[in-house]
């Protein structure tokens, strides 16, 4: 019988910190965790007993909360990915994300991981969502496999008190062990406004780990909603100017091309 090939998908239980730097001082952080899914190991991963695909359990993925929402998001990704000349970063692809718990889950961002078949990193999809459903991608190319800076400008409303003109600085230290994803936002004159980070350390994907971290972080990602609505009561209180909301797209994607060309389009 033939060896069953380890799993690359994992759970990575760490801590998110959220820090606003001006106009005034405002911050939070708590303790959370993710799972970094190989979108072709989802048949393998639906035969646990606590984790589905597509359907309601303990703990679940469902392929229609990212990507275009129509499912089959590992041949989404890849057609994404080809129709922007990178065919060859579809060799795997891993999504760092929180999972649905009892059903329920928002991701204000998700990090796609995308290899060659060298198993190099080639790409990185950093898939961000709002509050109001709207969804935009950048898709940005990867120079390292050991920690990766990027920079690009914030293309879709987020947050009532962030204006639209600023700019995302990511850091990223991609899935082994351990690792780690930073944000720091800044204003047109080059003023932190904002930084978060998450980092987590690397556990296996085994129904006995999903189970410890349901009964260590209960109805996480309801607490993710509630929390980003709390904290947005606080920072009204603190008299931050609300800023105007535009509708927008409802799916957009904003990508380097492999000359350094910048684009930005609805999907």
């Amino acid at each position: 019988m033939a060896e069953t090939k380890p799993l690359q998908s994992g759970i990575y239980t760490g801590k998110v910190m959220h820090q606003r730097v001006l106009p005034k001082q405002h911050g939070f952080s708590y303790r959370t965790f993710s799972l970094c899914i190989d979108l072709d190991e989802l048949p393998r991963l639906q035969q646990l007993r606590l984790f589905s695909v597509n359907r309601f359990n303990l703990l679940s993925f469902f392929e229609k909360d990212h990507g275009s929402g129509n499912g089959e998001l590992a041949a989404g990704v890849r057609k994404l990915l080809s129709r922007r000349g990178y065919a060859h970063a579809c060799t795997r692809i891993s999504l760092l994300c929180y999972p649905r718990i009892l059903g329920y889950v928002f991701n204000p961002l998700s990090v796609y991981f995308c290899y060659d078949a060298d198993n190099r990193l080639q790409v990185i999809l950093y898939e961000v969502t709002n509050t109001f459903r709207q969804r935009h991608t950048y898709l940005i190319p990867a120079d390292s496999t050991e920690k990766l800076q990027h920079s690009c400008n914030k293309q879709m409303y987020v947050s009532p008190f962030m204006p639209l003109d600023t700019r995302y600085s990511f850091t990223i230290r991609p899935p082994g062990s351990a690792v780690s994803v930073g944000i720091r936002q800044h204003d047109l004159q080059q003023q932190l406004l904002f930084k978060a980070t998450f980092a987590g350390q690397q556990e296996t994907f085994s129904d006995a780990a999903l189970l410890k971290r349901f009964l260590s972080h209960p109805l996480m990602t309801l607490k993710v909603m509630v929390g980003i609505h709390w904290e947005a009561l606080r920072l009204w209180r603190k008299k931050l100017s609300l800023q105007p909301r535009e509708k927008g797209p409802r799916n957009s994607i904003s990508w380097y091309d492999q000359n350094g060309d910048f684009h930005d389009e609805s999907l």
